[in-house]
């Protein structure tokens, strides 16, 4: 029998447990329909970064890295926008960037920004928009130097030389930017599907997919219900937050919003992990009488290491394609999905070094560490042994996804939780599938970092 012998409290737990998971999901689902999606930024900051480059392009290379202008590009996409749904920035971008100042005279927004740097910009776009010879000082835009694409707007818009900022050195950097975020994903693409090819053709040659020995704990499915709904939701994703989140607003009084930021999302992290880590703990010593350290309850299967370390890229490399080829379908059913994960938007809009630390240790060490120990190294086996491999892979992937309340990101996550799964059994080690799980998120936040201008 699936469930033996269960206790009345312990069901009821479980269902109250649902109960609380089902609103909790769905509010989360609904919530992501209103958060804008991150490609729209992360397209507008390639193109940004293009611009910047230009003068450092080779000829060459021109046609295959500048296909249209980028600021026609930018204003472009942003015109497709309400201008009241634009951040304050991209209100100033659209402005600037646009042939016509009618936009300006149609709108009263002269006193609209909360930043009042802004505002004194309003102010000068509108003596330009009167008289288009109208040039101020030069000085009057050094407000703007930290945002060097704004500035370099600026110095187009009011015809000044900005080559004190956007040095010959600065353009090669953003050139090389520009080069590595276009080319490694094509890398990646190119070995994953060489990869999944090679291993496609040797699983028809020999007919089967060999699978290593699973050993899951002994724990039933009202387990995994009480583990994932009571432990990961209701504990880990509804209580812990007003622990640590308190926690931090008491200590972070006097640092900057943006470390603030990252430090809520570094212990929000910690904190969503001890509850359903207790929860396992609490589990297995029932099991056992006792929780020993040392045993691998959850076949990390550390050593060989250089075995999981290679499964783990085998399996990083392979799944690329099939999740990027998901969100390209995705993109072409769905025009301007929203319910992207909003950490992405914070690492990519992050100038905290710090901070940046601090989230990156958090999206490539914490996290996979603890999702994985949870879907891959508790609920997989434990469904695998109810419900057979196959089945065990696409529940534990569909949960996986589900957990992270993300509408738009959900069939790009199901299949990374796929391969996340495959890999797993596959190479008998949960390390690998850890590896796999920090190679994704890795390369994700690369590509954010290599954004930052």
């Amino acid at each position: 029998m699936i469930f033996k012998n269960i206790s009345k409290t312990k069901l009821s737990l479980a269902l109250i447990s649902l109960a609380i998971t089902f609103f909790v999901w769905q509010q989360g689902f609904r919530d992501s329909l209103s958060r804008p999606s991150v490609s729209f930024d992360i397209s507008q900051k390639e193109q940004e970064i293009v611009e910047l480059a230009v003068q450092s392009i080779p000829t060459n290379l021109k046609s295959f890295i500048v296909t249209n202008d980028p600021v026609d590009q930018i204003n472009n996409a942003l015109s497709e926008v309400s201008f009241n749904q634009l951040t304050e920035r991209n209100k100033l971008i659209w402005i600037i960037s646009s042939e016509s100042n009618a936009s300006l005279n149609d709108k009263n927004i002269s006193k609209e920004y909360k930043n009042k740097n802004y505002n004194l910009l309003i102010d000068e776009l509108e003596k330009k928009s009167k008289n288009n010879a109208y040039k101020p000082n030069s000085d009057k835009f050094d407000l703007f130097k930290g945002d060097r694409f704004l500035y370099h707007l600026l110095s187009k818009k009011f015809d000044f030389d900005d080559s004190s900022l956007i040095t010959k050195s600065f353009s090669s950097k953003m050139f090389f930017k520009i080069l590595a975020i276009r080319l490694i994903p094509l890398l990646t693409i190119l070995l994953g599907s060489i990869l999944a090819l090679q291993i496609l053709w040797k699983v028809i040659s020999s007919k089967k997919f060999v699978w290593k020995e699973i050993d899951p704990l002994e724990l039933e499915l009202i387990d995994m219900v009480l583990l994932i709904a009571g432990g990961f939701v209701v504990l880990g994703e509804v209580v812990s937050p007003l622990f640590s989140i308190s926690l931090v607003e008491f200590f972070s009084k006097n640092i900057s919003s943006e470390l603030s930021q990252s430090l809520k999302i570094f212990f929000g992290y910690v904190f969503m992990a001890i509850p359903p880590l207790a929860i396992v703990y609490y589990q297995i010593k029932s099991l056992n009488g006792e929780f020993i350290f040392k045993k691998d309850y959850f076949q990390f299967n550390f050593f060989p290491i250089k075995d999981a370390i290679i499964q783990g890229i085998k399996g990083w490399l392979t799944i690329v394609p099939f999740v990027l080829l998901i969100s390209l379908i995705m993109n072409s059913l769905i025009e301007n999905q929203n319910g992207s994960n909003p950490l992405l938007e914070i690492v990519l809009n992050n100038n905290s070094y710090l901070s940046f630390i601090i989230l990156f240790v958090t999206t490539t060490l914490l996290a996979p560490l603890f999702e994985e120990i949870i879907f891959r190294g508790i609920l997989l086996p434990t469904l695998s042994r109810d419900f057979g491999i196959i089945l065990a892979i696409i529940f534990s992937a569909f949960i996986f996804a589900l957990a992270h309340l993300s509408l738009g990101e959900m069939p790009p996550l199901f299949v990374l939780g796929m391969g996340l799964g495959i890999t797993r059994i596959a190479s008998g080690s949960l390390l690998s599938s850890i590896i796999m799980h920090s190679l994704w998120n890795g390369l994700t936040f690369l590509n954010l970092f290599l954004l930052r201008t």
